[in-house]
């Protein structure tokens, strides 16, 4: 093994590509023009962009089969809704409604804040709306509870006078009346009790809902759109309103690709700008300025052909994959600068066809496998449980294929008419003749602009570059000094020390409010509730899903539930029963007379019905209860703890609440990005082994994978993001990248010619540190526009491209030539 070499697919691969390039280079004007028609005919796809589009939050965002949306399935099929009988605990999904929460400095129940919340209220029910030719107010289209609008609790307790508020004894968290209880924990927030009793003292915070009818969405928007155009303009002095909807979220998140836009132009003049500084050459003939020019054209060229072809297809377009030109034009600029570096050490005598042949032999199967483990890291993430995921993973990882088919033939159809242009010394700009020697009679101004075609005559290929003689003569050797290495192996240590830490601390979950941009209006209001209204937590429906003798002992249907920390306490239409039949002196411990006095209790308690299934014979065959649950646990640890004591109970119980359709990404986020990222360093590794020609290279690209991502990912947490669905996109997409660099360098180390492990080293440094440098500097300026952008999710996509970009080149330059040279022998693997 220590000497065995895999090389026979890579040598017959750099065959191929040598042949590719001997073709393209003598018959340029093909591959130049057919790409371009190419792009022209799948680019019309863009036309049924506005069709595809598919930004719904819950399908975008929420696990595709997540437990909960079975659950909410069985609630609707077992337990209806009823049109006149509107119950904003009984919902399956978030409803349609208007919200606001009126805050204030002091006490809020006072008169004069109350008059101000009155006045606002009425201004809202008043509100006049126009559709087709006609007007209709809150009234026409409200939430119905036997046919009267359903009401704000604590202004009807006022009865909607602020002066009644000094005659009643507010009593907190229930408020009981001669007719019911009402839960004023979901009107009133930071309470103040008094020391000695539950009666309410004062409050910050009161918030309101209007709950309207779901049979017409073009009325109930248009309301809606009114009832946030009006609130928006009610704040004051001593009075700050927050205010949403329940389509708010989405309307704002339909926003955020508008927020980048305008970076699409300035991203593309910076990366132009980049590119043509890099490649300038002083010699007005071997300067690459149209080469670089064009290998941005490339880029263009494979998103509108990338995109294009799946909207022709019918794939629905994600706002995530709306990162993807940003991405993609790094990945492009990289290959780009790999090919011109291979280009300039080919001989300048060798004509065009023979250059080109050569520059493919040397950095083709570079760039192959660096786009193949992109490509591959990338469609492995469509099997995740997210849309949005599986969305930027398709669109990206078909762009990345055509970026790679593009650079091989229109980039270069593109080195091959350069070349021919640098074969007849002529000028990069005017392409007139040039001399290659600066006339005595001439002044310096001629020499810097209308001379060119140098090159060394020694070796017969382009001369140097400042960088690639720095890497060479400089950084190599400092390099491979052996107290570098060691201080390289204790940096190594630090990095991935710190990594793990960050990894241990990584949170979990998408904060819906992190879905619109940073200006929006409903962000006042997520953190107004999470300031105000943060001690109790979701009302979790229990359903009880087989026949149960509720006129027995009921209590192991729910003591379970309310022996958990979180629990507060439970409203369940059996109890409520019981203590009727107690009130009345009735007896129904058996069977029949339970049945027999249901039908009584119910009417009385109309709301009830809505909790029970009953059989056509009128026996219960499924009921539900509910459980209000506190604030006191994650979001995680409580759905899963709901279930997992539904599953221990003897009866069949299911628990459900429209959160929990967002929730279970907790219980799959983790699991599901683990898997891939373990699935990908396999077949990295796999993908190394055959083309890479040396085990023991292919195990440290493998190697780099797992390193970089741990980086990535504690570095990650430690700058403030957490693990959702957002950043497994991009942790997705760094497995691809993190291969790039190192894959280069490994590469270059083991086709060195060297014999030396550090010499083999400082050649490939010397060959492709500058081009990863480039590289590296490319992406990151594709994306750092990205870092202004109003909109948490492209924020996060540059934070964590910078980091792959990071530690990718720290690996690539720093670590992996390092440990290459530490476990390599003279001429052979160990």
């Amino acid at each position: 093994m220590a000497g065995h070499r895999t090389d026979c697919i890579e040598r017959r691969l750099r065959i191929c590509f040598g042949m590719m390039g001997h073709f393209i280079g003598s018959h340029p004007w093909w591959f130049l023009i057919t790409p371009l028609i190419v792009s022209a005919g799948l680019g019309s796809g863009f036309y049924l962009l506005k069709d595809r589009i598919s930004n719904d939050i819950e399908e975008q965002f929420t696990p595709v089969d997540g437990p909960a949306k079975m659950e909410r399935k069985y609630i609707e099929e077992t337990f209806p809704g009823s049109d006149s009988m509107f119950s904003r605990l009984r919902l399956s999904s978030d409803g349609n409604y208007g919200t606001l929460i009126a805050t204030s400095s002091r006490n809020i129940l006072t008169v004069e804040s109350l008059y101000d919340i009155l006045d606002l209220d009425f201004k809202i029910r008043s509100m006049v709306v126009q559709f087709d030719n006609q007007s209709f107010k809150y009234v026409d289209i409200c939430a119905k509870v036997i046919e009267s609008c359903t009401s704000n609790d604590i202004l009807e307790i006022i009865d909607y006078n602020a002066n009644n508020i000094d005659a009643v004894n507010l009593t907190f968290p229930w408020y009981h009346s001669d007719f019911k209880s009402i839960p004023l924990y979901l009107s009133l927030g930071s309470v103040t009790l008094n020391t000695e009793s539950s009666v309410v003292e004062s409050a910050e915070a009161i918030q309101l809902h209007y709950y309207l009818d779901e049979g017409n969405k073009t009325k109930t928007d248009l309301w809606l759109e009114s009832f946030i155009n009006l609130v928006s303009n009610e704040s004051s002095a001593t009075l700050q309103v927050s205010y949403s909807t329940s389509v708010s979220m989405q309307w704002e998140f339909d926003k955020s690709p508008a927020s980048v836009i305008y970076l699409f132009s300035i991203t593309y003049a910076i990366a132009i700008i980049f590119s043509i500084l890099t490649c300038w050459r002083l010699d007005n003939v071997r300067t690459k300025v149209w080469v670089a020019s064009c290998g941005v054209f490339s880029t263009g060229l494979a998103v509108l052909s990338g995109f294009g072809a799946l909207l022709l297809l019918g794939q629905p377009f994600v706002m995530t994959a709306a990162s993807c030109p940003f991405l993609i034009l790094g990945i492009g600029l990289d290959d780009m600068f790999i090919l011109i570096s291979c280009w300039q050490r080919t001989h300048v005598l060798d004509s065009v066809c023979d250059r080109l042949a050569d520059t493919y032999r040397e950095a083709a199967v570079s760039i192959s496998i660096t786009t193949l483990t992109d490509a591959l890291a990338l469609f492995l993430g469509y099997s995740s449980p997210f849309g949005s995921v599986r969305s930027f993973c398709l669109y990206v990882g078909v762009s990345v294929c055509f970026c790679y088919f593009y650079s091989i033939t229109f980039l270069g159809a593109c080195m091959a008419l350069n070349g021919q242009r640098e074969a007849e010394n002529k000028h990069w700009f005017t392409c007139a003749k040039t001399p290659e020697d600066v006339p005595s009679r001439n002044s310096k101004v001629f020499s810097m602009c209308c001379v060119g075609g140098h090159y060394n005559r020694i070796t017969g290929k382009e001369e140097t570059e400042a960088m690639s003689y720095i890497f060479e003569r400089v950084y190599g050797p400092f390099l491979t000094h052996k107290l570098t290495k060691a201080c390289v192996l204790v940096m190594y240590a630090g990095y991935l020390a710190v990594s793990i830490y960050g990894c241990c601390i990584l949170n979990e979950g998408l904060d819906i409010k992190n879905l619109a941009v940073d200006d929006s209006y409903i962000i006042d209001y997520y953190n107004h509730q999470r300031q105000y209204f943060s001690e109790f937590s979701c009302n979790v429906m229990v359903a009880v899903k087989q026949p149960f003798p509720y006129w027995g002992n009921d209590e192991h249907l729910h003591s379970s539930f309310e022996s958990l920390s979180f629990v507060n306490n439970t409203l369940a239409w059996f109890t409520s029963y019981k203590n009727h039949a107690n009130a009345s002196n009735l007896n129904i411990s058996s069977r029949e007379a339970f049945y027999t006095h249901l039908p009584h209790f119910l009417e009385l308690n109309p709301m009830f019905r809505q909790d029970i299934n009953l059989t056509v014979d009128g026996d219960i065959q499924a009921s539900r209860f509910f459980l209000q649950t506190l604030d006191q646990t994650t979001m995680k640890d409580m759905m899963i703890g709901l279930r997992k004591t539904a599953e221990e109970c003897p009866v069949e119980l299911l628990v459900f609440h429209p959160a929990f359709i967002y929730f279970d990404q907790y219980t799959v986020i983790t699991e599901n990005t683990v898997q891939t990222i373990l699935i990908a360093v396999v077949v990295m590794l796999v993908a190394s082994l055959i083309l890479i020609p040396n085990p023991l290279c292919s195990i440290c690209v493998a190697f780099a994978v797992c390193s970089v991502i741990t980086g990535v990912t504690g570095f990650m947490s430690l700058w403030g993001i957490n693990l959702d669905s957002i950043s497994m996109i991009n942790l997705v997409m760094s497995i691809g990248f993190s291969v790039d660099f190192s894959a280069h360098i490994s590469y270059s180390f083991v086709s060195s010619t060297k014999s030396d492990a550090n010499e083999k080293a400082m050649d490939a440094l010397a060959h492709l540190g500058n081009p990863i440098v480039q590289g590296a500097l490319s992406t990151i300026l594709g994306v750092v526009v990205l870092s202004a952008s109003g909109s948490y999710i492209f924020r996060t996509f540059f934070k964590i491209v910078f980091l792959v970009i990071v530690f990718g080149l720290l690996h690539g330059l720093v670590f992996i030539p390092v440990f290459l040279t530490v476990f390599t022998v003279r001429g052979k693997c160990c």
